[in-house]
C-alpha cells in the first residue's frame, strides 16, 4: 500500500532533514524551502497534509511569505490540510493562518508524539473527504438522462434506452415500486424523435375505472351527467408525443379492450362519440406485476399484452444493485443539502453501513425520502444512520467488525486508567504497550487525556 503523501515546507534545511527522518517510516516526504518550491511541490504532489512554517525567505521574520503560500495552497485545493508550525511568538500569526484556512497549528519546536496524532488525524480526515469527493464524481460520471447506476443492470437499462428511444414502438417497463418506471419513460422520450412533443403520464391504478376512460380516451359534451363541454382525453393530448401508462395491470377489461383497438388501429372514439381520432402518441407501459401471470389467470388480455411488450425492460431492486445505494444516496444528499442550505453534509459510516444492509421495499424512492428527513433533521454535518432510521430493534445500528474491536479498546483503556487514577504510564503498563501506543489508543477512541 502507498504511503500518504506528506509535503514539509520550511526554510531552515536542518529542522526539514530531522523531520523527514522521523516521518519517512510512515509518510512520503517531499520538501520545499520557499513559497516557490513549495508551490510547485504542492501543485505536482497533491499531499494529504502540508506542514507549513510561517517564515519563509525572502522575508523569514515576517509571515507574509508563509500566508501567501498558505493561499495559493488553499486555492490549488480549497479542503487542503495545511498545519501551521510556528514559534511560540509567532501564535497571533498562527491563529491568524488558521482564520484564513489552516487545518491546525503547533508551536516549534514540535512534540514529535504531538506531530504524529496530529498529522494521522489530519491524514484520516483528507482521505475521507477526497474518498467524499471521487464519490461525487463518480456519480456524476454515472449518471444517464438524471439516473444515477453505476451496476452492470442499470447500465443494460441505459443501454436499452439508447437502442430503442428512437422508433416509436411500445415499451413495457417492469420493476417494482419506486425503482424508476417514469424516469426511464421520461429518458425514452428526451431521447426520442419527438423530444419535443407532450410527455404525457397516468397512473392506471390511482382513477376509479368510470373516470379513467374519460381521462384516456376524452368525452363528448352531453356524454354522461357533469359533462358540460367536450374533454380531450390524454391520448389525444400525447399526439406526436409519449402517453406513459404507469401500473398498466390495473386496467379493467373493458379498458384493455378500447386501449388494444388504440394500439391497432391508431384510432379512438371519444366517450359519448362516433368520430374515429387519429393520435400516433408512443405508448410506454409499466407494471410492478407479473402480466405472463395475469394473462395466465385471466385477468390480463393476451393479445394487449403482445401489443404492449414489443420492447421489455426490467429495473432492479434497489437492494440488488450494490454500490448504487451510496452513489445514489451521495447524490441526494448534495442535492437535499443544497436545497435547505446545509451544505458540506456527509455520511457517517454507521449510515453507510446501515444503508448497503438495508433490504430498501421501497426502493429508490424510499431512500429519497430518508436522505431527504435526515438532511432536515441531523444535528450537525454528519448523517448517521439514526438520522436515516436505519436501526435494528434495539435503537441501533448493528456494529462493524472494526466497531466491536473499538468498543472493547475503549472499555480496556478506560477500565486500566480507572484502576491506575488516570496514570498514562501505570496503564499503559498494564495494557503491555508504550506510553505513544497509549496516547494513539486515546486519541483514535477520542478518550479525553485529562
Amino acid at each position: 500500500m502507498d504511503k500518504p503523501k506528506l509535503l514539509l515546507v520550511d526554510d531552515d534545511e536542518d529542522i526539514r532533514v530531522q523531520m523527514k527522518w522521523a516521518l519517512a517510516a510512515d509518510y512520503e516526504v517531499a520538501q520545499a524551502g520557499d513559497r516557490v518550491s513549495a508551490m510547485a511541490a504542492f501543485n505536482a504532489t497533491r499531499p494529504l497534509v502540508t506542514l507549513l512554517d510561517l517564515g519563509l525567505p525572502p522575508a523569514p521574520n515576517t509571515p507574509e511569505e508563509g500566508l501567501a503560500t498558505l493561499a495559493g495552497m488553499l486555492v490549488m485545493d480549497r479542503q487542503a490540510k495545511v498545519i501551521i508550525l510556528s514559534g511560540q511568538g509567532e501564535k497571533q500569526n498562527a491563529l491568524k493562518a488558521v482564520g484564513a484556512g489552516a487545518w491546525d497549528f503547533l508551536t516549534k519546536p514540535a512534540d514529535m508524539d504531538e506531530l504524529a496524532l496530529v498529522i494521522k488525524r489530519s491524514v484520516h480526515v483528507a482521505t475521507l473527504e477526497r474518498e467524499f469527493r471521487l464519490l461525487q464524481d463518480k456519480a456524476k460520471s454515472e449518471a444517464f438522462e438524471e439516473m444515477i447506476g453505476a451496476s452492470s443492470q442499470m447500465q443494460a437499462v441505459f443501454s436499452f434506452v439508447r437502442k430503442v428511444a428512437g422508433t416509436n414502438a411500445p415499451v413495457l417497463i417492469l420493476g417494482e415500486n419506486g425503482t424508476g418506471k417514469e424516469m426511464v419513460a421520461r429518458a425514452l422520450h428526451r431521447r426520442g424523435k419527438s423530444k419535443d412533443a407532450p410527455f404525457v403520464a397516468i397512473n392506471c391504478g390511482a382513477i376509479p375505472e368510470a373516470l379513467l376512460e374519460s381521462e384516456l380516451f376524452g368525452h363528448e359534451k352531453g356524454a354522461f351527467t357533469g359533462a358540460h363541454a367536450l374533454r380531450k382525453g390524454l391520448i389525444e393530448t400525447a399526439s406526436g408525443g409519449t402517453l406513459f401508462l404507469d401500473e398498466i395491470g390495473e386496467l379493467s377489461p373493458a379498458l384493455q379492450v378500447k386501449l388494444l383497438r388504440f394500439l391497432q388501429e391508431k384510432t379512438f372514439q371519444r366517450v359519448g362519440g362516433r368520430q374515429e381520432i387519429q393520435s400516433d402518441a408512443r405508448v410506454v407501459a409499466a407494471t410492478n406485476v407479473n402480466l405472463k401471470e395475469a394473462v395466465a389467470a385471466g385477468k390480463f388480455r393476451e393479445d394487449l399484452y403482445f401489443r404492449l411488450a414489443v420492447l421489455i425492460t426490467t429495473l432492479p431492486p434497489l437492494r440488488d444493485r450494490g454500490e448504487d445505494i451510496e452513489l445514489i444516496a451521495t447524490e441526494m444528499l448534495r442535492r437535499f443539502a443544497t436545497q435547505h442550505l446545509r451544505n458540506g453534509m456527509a455520511f457517517a459510516p454507521d449510515a453507510v453501513r446501515a444503508m448497503n444492509q438495508h433490504t430498501w421495499p421501497g426502493n429508490v424512492r424510499e431512500l429519497q425520502n430518508r436522505v431527504q428527513r435526515a438532511v432536515i433533521m441531523a444535528d450537525g454535518k454528519r448523517v448517521t444512520a439514526r438520522d436515516l432510521e436505519l436501526l435494528d430493534s434495539e435503537g441501533t445500528p448493528p456494529p462493524s467488525l472494526r466497531e466491536a474491536r473499538e468498543r472493547v479498546e475503549r472499555e480496556m483503556v478506560t477500565a486500566a486508567l480507572r484502576r491506575h487514577a488516570g496514570s498514562i504510564t501505570a496503564a499503559s503498563q498494564e495494557l503491555g504497550i508504550s506510553r505513544p501506543t497509549f496516547y494513539e489508543l486515546m486519541d483514535k477512541l477520542a478518550i479525553q487525556r485529562d
